[in-house]
């Protein structure tokens, strides 16, 4: 059975960038999910992701809960992210529960 993209953001929503307290999926952090074929009628996971500033110290812990998180997912096999410059992050991209929670309206 093929793991949808809803599954993947719904499942990223437990990810967090370890300097904001708002996951990121409502950060607006994700950009691309990309899915390939894998032995075993799986598949491989990768997710684009723009961080919040340049240069962020958060990268290599969020890949981690990246890969952690959506290898637990039945289906999948592999998962990796993927660190993308464009689009670059703004505040825009925030979602409506984000900014509620940090305040910004």
């Amino acid at each position: 059975m093929a793991v949808s993209q809803e599954q993947v953001l719904s499942a990223l929503t437990q990810c967090f960038d370890p300097e904001i307290p708002v996951n990121i999926v409502d950060l607006g952090m994700i950009c691309k999910i990309q899915f390939a074929p894998a032995p075993g009628n799986q598949q491989d996971v990768t997710v684009d992701v723009t961080m919040t500033s340049k240069g962020s110290p958060a990268q290599n812990t969020i890949g981690d809960q990246i890969k952690t998180i959506l290898e637990q997912i039945p289906g999948i096999r592999h998962a990796t992210m993927n660190l993308v410059a464009t689009p670059q992050w703004s505040p825009e991209r925030l979602s409506v529960a984000a900014k509620r929670q940090l305040g910004v309206e």
